[in-house]
């Protein structure tokens, strides 16, 4: 998954909020959208789509920065400046129903819903419009929608191409569109009509980035793609005379793209600086002066792997990268979607050699990362010497066993009658000799009660008791 809001099957949505770099967003297989502070390293947010099951999310990418002022508004004097900040807000989530999201993380819910008119299968790829309230979605349909925000529906819609548009991105200064399938087309945003053309991929492009802004002179201007099961980033230069079909250069990687993320060059004195996630969990970082046609395919400056510090070291897969503009620094995510684990590494904290492997212990990582707002669950402290009580019967009792099962061709005998009435709680008997104090004991001995139970079953054991016959002669 590409940072630029193209997508990948092969790995869910991820990616960094611009400039700041403060937030990490990710979409799960069941829709969830996880949003994560980088600075506190905890979960910000968690938003549940309400038809989440059926909308799986496709792709994700940030809208613009917006300028925020900070701290509460009050009067100040004209010669006071109010401090501002740019803070990164919408986040556009596709979905594989062919809807677009636009979520809020300042009110931390659905912003509003795009659908009319739009796309009739899933979302492959979101780019926003760095100026107007724009956004650009590309679909399993083969079609380009481009929808207003600020009344939620389409504004316009063509046809990419006779395959589905697997990547977008719009230019720099909101002119041009680059969109992909198997073909690479350049699109002029006012007419709406193909610009260049570009061909050399042999599998769907899955990512689009410019990697340059647009300067006087047209030659200027390069972006670079990558396609699925492909370990070539293509460098693409857009010339003036038309004669640009072929790559101008091409940065070699150990598996096809997952994420990128890149600091474009204003001139050509300022090189490009690039880094690679693979699908094998490898980072590839580049850097490089555009100024013309290599030859030579380039290899990166470093390669970082991580792995675990158990005995027999596994490998921790790199989730993203980003790069900081303004420094040196590499923001990291690794482990898994679910509890990602973040970290900022220096480049020239980093070994001299080409090939860097970090060791980190995840489960440390994450139990320090673990914020207790976030889970709602608070645990009391407790005095080692206190005594807690539960609820429950006074004093001890013994444990109630079981009746066990009786086994089928056992030798237990069977119950004679008088012996059944030595158990029987006779509670009519009992009910006429009770006191108010309830101490009278059992009476299964009765003469009257013996008598006519004996006579009624037939039971000599019963009529030839030895209490009964006494009873018996004293009444006769």
């Amino acid at each position: 998954m590409a940072a630029d809001g193209g997508s990948s099957p092969l790995q869910l949505p991820c990616v960094f909020s611009p400039k700041s770099r403060q937030y990490l967003a990710l979409c799960a297989q069941d829709g969830r959208l996880r949003v994560w502070n980088t600075d506190s390293k905890t979960l910000q947010q968690e938003y549940v789509p309400s038809a989440h099951l059926s909308a799986t999310c496709t792709c994700i990418a940030w809208g613009p920065c917006r300028t925020v002022k900070e701290g509460p508004q009050r009067k100040k004097r004209k010669s006071e400046a109010v401090p501002v900040e740019e803070k990164a807000d919408l986040l556009a989530m596709g979905t594989a129903a062919g809807t677009v999201l636009i979520y809020s993380t300042v009110k931390g819910a659905l912003h509003c819903t795009l659908q009319d008119g739009g796309h009739s299968a899933g979302v492959n790829c979101v780019q926003w419009h760095p100026e107007e309230s724009l956004l650009y979605s590309g679909s399993d349909d083969t079609y380009i929608v481009e929808w207003d925000l600020q009344t939620g529906k389409t504004r316009s819609k063509w046809k990419a191409d006779r395959a589905a548009v697997t990547s977008l991105c719009v230019s720099p200064d909101g002119k041009l569109l680059l969109s992909a399938g198997h073909v690479i087309k350049m699109w002029d945003l006012d007419t709406k009509e193909v610009y260049r053309k570009f061909t050399g991929h042999s599998t769907a492009v899955t990512t689009l980035r410019f990697a340059t802004s647009r300067p006087p002179d047209s030659n200027g201007l390069y972006f670079l793609s990558g396609a699925s099961h492909d370990r070539l980033l293509s460098v693409w230069q857009v010339r003036e005379d038309g004669k640009d079909k072929n790559s101008v250069v091409s940065f070699t990687l150990t598996d096809e793209p997952q994420h990128i993320d890149l600091v474009t060059s204003n001139s050509k004195d300022e090189a490009v600086r690039l880094a690679v996630v693979c699908k094998d969990g490898q980072l590839h970082l580049f850097e490089h002066f555009l100024n013309g046609p290599c030859k030579k395919p380039l290899s990166p400056s470093c390669s970082v792997q991580m792995s675990d510090t158990r005995e027999s070291p596994m490998p921790i897969p790199l989730l993203a990268a980003a790069l900081v503009a303004d420094t040196r620094t590499v923001l990291l995510a690794y482990g898994s979607h679910l509890q990602p684990v973040m970290e900022r590494v220096v480049r020239t904290n980093l070994p001299s050699e080409r090939h860097v492997c970090l060791t980190r212990d995840v489960q440390t990582s994450l139990s320090l990362s673990l914020d207790t707002a976030v889970s709602k669950v608070k645990t009391p402290m407790v005095n080692d010497k206190s005594k807690i009580l539960i609820p429950g019967l006074p004093g001890h009792q013994a444990p109630v066993k079981g009746s066990e099962k009786r086994k089928k061709g056992s030798d237990t005998k069977e119950m004679s009658i008088a012996e059944r009435l030595g158990e029987i709680d006779l509670s009519a008997a009992l009910a006429e000799k009770e006191g108010p104090k309830g101490t009278a004991s059992l009476q299964t001995d009765n003469f009257a009660v013996l008598l006519v139970q004996g006579l009624e079953s037939n039971d000599a054991n019963i009529l030839n008791e030895k209490k009964l016959r006494e009873d018996l002669i004293e009444f006769m």
